[in-house]
């Protein structure tokens, strides 16, 4: 019962500070959204769940299962559990969730109380979406995430908020709907086979061939059409280029708190339900498109580096650079080897902490300057030398350096898509993708040589003083564990081996 209990702790606490007044909304949000991280952290550490959530002979820790309620033939049940590639995701919202709630408390001075209630609220959400393995109770919460999401741009956003607010809300929702229309494809194709909507089950009839005709079309086009609508809908939330141009909007209105959590954990959502749709459920015509879907991630992984490289705007720089570091994990789920699975998984959860790290380095310089334009400043290592040594670290960290967690997913990625059989020219998918490297080493030296080094310049009319310990204090935390996982990487990359290793199967014809 410990998912149902963070799930609900967080939602008492969200109602709780939006009854709170102003004044202590923030310092109540930040003391009871610890009681998440320690429960998570807690989990994590007497984490027993063995093989994959979805597949059979796996067994999920931490999972509990309810009759909830009967629609049609399908019973929908209350159904929640963990395995490895779960757990570290959770422990990853917790984790980010306290730490944004933080570096909220100096730029966040309206309706505060309301603020960190929805922040609550979606990290609620996001627990959810992450431990659900039913596909009903999976949706709910995955739908539950937009909306406090769409409010935090909506309302506490920039002077083009309401659009980029609206902007999200309609390519996310009508992701939804043509994900969800693919989805009930296959389950009008399993008929009577299916007696429920647990994801456990249908992943196992699927991989049992039970899938039948619908409407006359045969099983495979079924497969097909539905993977294509699945792979439409998650790629947009991802987001996959050409279906990533909500997402710069979403960022530079976002406040800073607010981005940290859209990067760090937002986009995750759509990368692992990837892993668990489209590369587990149907990982037959996963492998049969394998040259399509790795050209979505090269062209994610250049694509978004050049228009990074274009930008002005520090926050829209990283904001792009989160499109091309997807554009890896795509490229691994794909290669459909252990380090190809395990690096694209890791990959998720270091680009969660990176780009968390880089989003509020951004922040601190932002609450400070009042501009985040390159042009419009430089030689701030002089009057912030911790945040700039921080935004420095963060930037290395991001251009993959060893002993950091990026090097290691990044290095798990490309030996994964090396050696994979499926992908045509694996090898070369693989040097394209490496050349992205280049390209964030570009952007971000560039960013950096001009912003933090040279003669002071600040064209803004204000004074630079000291950031405030809650400023700073979120950097360090994030980048001790973006250092704790580059140094020893089993802390999760383990347990999401034992998690992946059974999708490989799928693809050698060993079935669930």
């Amino acid at each position: 019962m410990l998912v149902e209990l963070l799930i609900v702790f967080t939602l008492m606490a969200a109602g709780l500070v939006f009854l709170t007044p102003d004044e202590y909304a923030g310092k109540l949000a930040a003391v009871m959204s610890l009681v998440p991280v320690g429960v998570s952290l807690w989990m994590y550490s007497v984490f027993e769940g063995t093989g994959n959530a979805l597949l059979a002979g796996s067994q999920p820790a931490f999972e509990t299962m309810a009759s909830w309620i009967t629609l049609g033939p399908y019973a929908i049940n209350w159904h929640v559990g963990l395995d490895g590639v779960s757990m570290p995701l959770i422990v990853l919202t917790t984790i980010l969730t306290t730490l944004a709630i933080v570096s909220a408390w100096t730029p966040i001075d309206e309706r505060q109380s309301q603020f960190y209630g929805l922040v609550l609220f979606m990290q609620a959400a996001l627990i959810g979406v992450f431990s659900a393995l039913d596909f009903l109770l999976w949706f709910v919460f995955w739908e539950a995430v937009l909306v406090p999401m769409y409010l935090l741009i909506g309302v506490w956003g920039g002077p083009r908020r309401k659009y980029a607010a609206i902007k999200f809300f309609v390519y996310t929702n009508v992701a939804s709907l043509v994900m969800f229309a693919g989805f009930f494809t296959l389950v009008f194709g399993l008929g009577d086979s299916l007696t429920s909507l647990g994801l456990p089950a249908v992943a196992q009839a699927l991989a049992a061939g039970q899938l039948g005709e619908v409407a006359g079309f045969a099983p495979g086009t079924i497969k097909l059409a539905a993977f294509t609508a699945l792979f439409f809908g998650f790629a947009v939330k991802v987001p996959v280029v050409p279906f990533h141009t909500w997402l710069p909007d979403a960022h530079v209105e976002a406040p800073t708190p607010v981005s940290v959590l859209l990067a760090g954990v937002l986009l995750k959502m759509g990368t692992y339900a990837l892993l668990r749709f489209n590369f587990t459920m149907l990982a037959d015509v996963a492998e049969a498109n394998a040259a399509l879907i790795a050209i979505f991630a090269v062209v994610s992984v250049i694509y978004g580096a050049l228009l990074a490289l274009a930008q002005q705007d520090l926050k829209r720089i990283v904001a792009y650079s989160s499109i091309s570091s997807m554009g890896y994990v795509i490229l691994g789920l794909i290669a459909f080897t252990p380090h190809g699975l395990g690096g694209a998984t890791f990959q998720m959860v270091s680009h969660g902490l990176i780009s968390g790290l880089m989003f509020m380095a951004v922040g601190v310089i932002y609450n400070e300057t009042h501009t985040r334009m390159i042009g419009d400043m430089s030689g701030m290592a002089d009057r912030m030398p911790v945040t700039a040594g921080v935004f420095v670290a963060a930037a290395f960290g991001y251009m993959g350096l060893p002993l950091m967690s990026g090097f290691a997913a990044e290095v798990l990625v490309f030996m994964g898509a090396f050696e994979s059989p499926i992908i045509p020219a694996a090898p070369l998918f693989t040097a394209i993708a490496m050349f992205g490297i280049v390209i964030v080493a570009g952007y971000l030296l560039r960013a950096m040589q001009k912003t933090l080094f040279g003669p002071f310049r600040l064209e803004t009319d204000y004074d630079i003083g000291r950031a405030p310990l809650q400023d700073v204090a979120p950097l360090f935390v994030l980048l001790a564990l973006v250092i704790a996982l580059g140094v020893a990487p089993n802390l999760f990359y383990t347990m999401i081996q034992d998690a992946v290793d059974p999708m490989i199967q799928l693809v050698q014809g060993g079935g669930a």
